[in-house]
């Protein structure tokens, strides 16, 4: 079933902008953005929208989603997979995300160890038996550092077009202000937690007691849970059936690192030989011209922000051969960046670039290169 479609139909008198559901999203986003956790899980995922949203944030290295709905997942689950340009430049950091099918009145251990928990637009479709349960599942087993449930302001219907009684014909109930707060905050006290109360989607100018159109609160967890308190938790079972699961190509990964370090050699290579060879063949063998060749080289070396300082980080040529030391292409910091150290560049291009007989420098063969030109 599509929420956000649902919503928008009804809101044709009091337009938000941007749309309610975007906002909602946007407000998890500057959540993420300000706690930078590094796995968050969405409980009522739906069609992934949030997810995928969340998946460009660059601290987060676990997504998981959660939904009774299976068909609506597997329909949007193919926009969670990495594009092309994903395997094309890997990202420095490590991305997975995973869907499962379930409900969020049962506890399954896959949901353990998460530092954002979200819950946007769920309670309000849950049974009474299953809301009695959702508690102690999300705050008392899962237990993760911040939790953000939002829920519709019954308050806020009259001002709806076309709202009878809910805004979703699956809507269970619909809280006011007063029944949300007073609900969340006995929440927190059972669990531990301190709860802030906002939300999104401002009422008409002179009406503000009747609060946002989504009232939104944010738990903090008060106190570290240990490790053994976990482990006292944790079910043997698994309840929850994996729909989807896909890992993203990262840098962490060394197949991924070892063609990314490759290809930054030879593209770093490949310039300092050009510009080394071009200043060549315009000072030939004049020793005074040589000497402004070598002031040009360092200016070029400013250029590329490493300054060639060094006589043995100097390229040089050798019969038909032109030299690159593998120093003067560490020096430069992406490839610096990427390798850490000189050795794990050695490492990471043997066998797989064309290098002198010592391996200390990349090695391009002239009069293989003018034949082809």
């Amino acid at each position: 079933m599509d929420k956000n479609f649902q919503e928008e139909e009804f809101t044709e008198i009091i337009k938000f902008t941007p749309p309610l559901h975007k906002q909602r999203h946007q407000f998890v986003k500057d959540l993420v953005e300000k706690h930078k956790p590094k796995k968050v899980a969405d409980l009522g995922c739906a069609d992934c929208s949030l997810l995928r949203m969340l998946k460009f944030c660059s601290c987060i290295e676990v997504l998981a989603g959660l939904d009774i709905c299976a068909s609506v997942m597997k329909e949007k689950m193919h926009t969670l997979s990495p594009l092309p340009v994903d395997y094309l430049q890997p990202s420095e950091r490590s991305l997975t995300v995973t869907l499962h099918h379930g409900s969020v009145a049962h506890k399954d251990p896959c949901m353990l160890g998460f530092d954002l928990v979200t819950c946007i637009e769920l309670i309000e479709h849950l049974e009474e038996s299953e809301l009695k349960k959702f508690p102690e599942v999300v705050f008392g087993f899962m237990a993760p550092s911040i939790v953000v449930i939002s829920t519709p302001n019954s308050e806020f219907n009259p001002l709806l077009s076309r709202v009878m009684l809910y805004r979703h014909p699956d809507h269970k109930f619909e809280w006011n202000q007063a029944q949300f707060q007073s609900w969340a905050l006995e929440t927190a006290r059972c669990y531990d937690y301190s709860v802030e109360f906002t939300g999104v989607g401002h009422p008409p100018t002179g009406m503000e007691k009747v609060g946002f159109c989504t009232q939104i609160g944010v738990f903090v967890r008060k106190y570290a849970q240990t490790g053994a308190s976990l482990q006292s938790e944790k079910p043997t079972e698994a309840v929850y059936k994996t729909v989807f699961k896909t890992v993203y190509p990262s840098l962490k990964d060394e197949k991924y690192l070892q063609n990314a370090v490759i290809s930054e050699v030879i593209f770093t290579a490949q310039i300092i030989k050009h510009r080394f060879m071009s200043k060549r063949e315009e000072y030939g063998d004049d020793p005074e011209r040589k000497s402004k060749s070598q002031t040009s080289m360092d200016c070029f070396s400013e250029y590329l922000r490493k300054p060639v300082v060094e006589k043995n980080m100097e390229p040089f040529v050798s019969g038909n051969e032109v030299y690159i030391p593998l120093a003067t292409i560490f020096s430069f910091p992406k490839v610096n960046r990427l390798c850490g150290t000189f050795e794990k560049l050695c490492k990471l291009i043997s066998g797989k670039v064309t290098l002198s007989s010592d391996g200390s420098a990349v090695m391009f063969n002239i009069e293989h290169e003018n034949e082809e030109n």
